[in-house]
């Protein structure tokens, strides 16, 4: 498949996996790589429109556990943990175009078997998943949505907080970065008063430095070149 303008590559998406949710629109995509929204996607995208299946079984072999990503960005960090641990399935999930175009490029070329991909809202993946089916998801530097009038699109809310619920496991974590101070705050008032969840910081570090193993993020690197300065916060599923 040739390149073409954002209009023809939006539609390669559509066509793989219905429409996005939310601002979809980037740079152009080269070639090769609307060849991937067109022809791998549609072998890795989640159809959320039947029932969920056993999510195990969307992976050969089983995945022995199941992790979700919401908004993965470009990809640096969940790509790294799934080849960190080839015998857990992961879910990426992310509105745009570019972002499903580098996830996929770097799919293809380190032959990652245990991925597997959502094109939508992650509200409406975690509604679709079953109860208790996750061992743990990741927030990453989501969008802060900064405005008053538009912090009912952040993604923290009481009712997305009583699904993560829901999809955890007892002992499973919700994970939460973010270098925008008020977001930080926000998340934290949120899943302190939510009596499924327990902040897991017992001293500064723990949610000033990142915990072991973070594969530090595109974004994550420039905001540290600019000076913001990110907070790491983890909250068990009790």
């Amino acid at each position: 498949m040739t390149g073409g303008s954002d209009e023809h590559d939006d539609d390669a998406v559509q066509r793989a996996h219905g429409s996005f949710f939310g601002r979809r629109k980037g740079h152009k995509l080269r070639a090769h790589q609307a060849d991937l929204i067109a022809n791998l996607l549609p072998h890795l995208s989640i159809d959320i429109g039947t029932p969920a299946p056993s999510l195990a079984d969307m992976f050969d072999p089983p995945a022995q556990a199941m992790r979700v990503e919401i908004g993965f960005g470009g990809g640096e960090h969940l790509t790294a943990e799934a080849q960190k641990l080839p015998d857990t399935g992961f879910i990426g999930c992310e509105p745009y175009v570019n972002g499903m175009a580098k996830i996929l490029a770097q799919i293809e070329a380190n032959n990652i078997g245990n991925i597997r991909l959502f094109a939508g809202d992650a509200a409406d993946l975690l509604a679709w998943l079953p109860a208790q089916s996750l061992v743990r998801v990741d927030l990453i530097h989501p969008d802060p949505w900064p405005k008053r009038r538009h912090w009912k699109r952040r993604f923290v809310q009481d009712a997305t907080v009583k699904e993560l619920a829901r999809v955890l496991r007892p002992g499973g974590e919700f994970r939460f970065v973010h270098d925008i101070d008020d977001y930080t705050a926000w998340t934290l008032a949120h899943l302190l008063r939510a009596p499924d969840f327990r902040w897991l910081a017992e001293r500064a570090d723990d949610w000033r430095l990142p915990w072991d193993g973070y594969t530090m993020t595109r974004y994550g690197r420039k905001a540290e070149r600019e000076g913001r300065v990110a907070n790491y916060l983890r909250f068990e599923r009790v």
